[in-house]
């Protein structure tokens, strides 16, 4: 498979995640604090994990293949690490941070879920947006910097 597809496949996925979390933060954010049960799938709501899980592994699988298949040029490559790196940070700031809250709030009681810090982890996580951004920055670099090698 070529360089140029993998990392226009790559990129598709980042663009795909930057999407869910737009989606995520303006339209079940600001409805869900009041509302725990649109985010419990055991009570009928929506399952976060089915679209996060799919697109971070296929982010994630890509981005690999992407990184060697373009190791040997250093104007794909950079961009590429850029995105490794910022996309780590996100992921590993959400693993002991988001995730397990998030996955607290699924389980909860609704009526016991603390509306103020559903409200804060709402307000918190779209600050992951501009890792998600950078991400999305390198990727996109890295693949009109393949599509220019051909």
């Amino acid at each position: 498979m070529s360089m140029l597809v993998v990392v226009a496949a790559a990129a598709a996925f980042a663009l795909a995640s930057v999407g869910g979390g737009l989606y995520e933060f303006l339209v079940v954010d600001p409805f869900w604090p009041k509302r725990p049960d649109l985010i419990q799938p055991a009570r009928g709501g929506i399952s976060r994990k089915r679209f996060w899980i799919s697109i971070h592994v296929a982010f994630e699988l890509t981005l690999i293949a992407a990184i060697v298949l373009a190791w040997s040029q250093p104007s794909v490559r950079d961009p590429l690490l850029v995105a490794v790196v910022s996309h780590a940070v996100m992921r590993v700031w959400s693993g002991f941070d988001f995730i397990p809250k998030a996955l607290a709030f699924e389980k909860a009681d609704p009526g016991e879920v603390s509306l103020s810090k559903a409200q804060a982890w709402t307000r918190r996580s779209r600050l992951r947006l501009p890792l998600d951004l950078i991400t999305c920055g390198g990727m996109l670099t890295a693949f009109v910097a393949a599509a220019r090698l051909g």
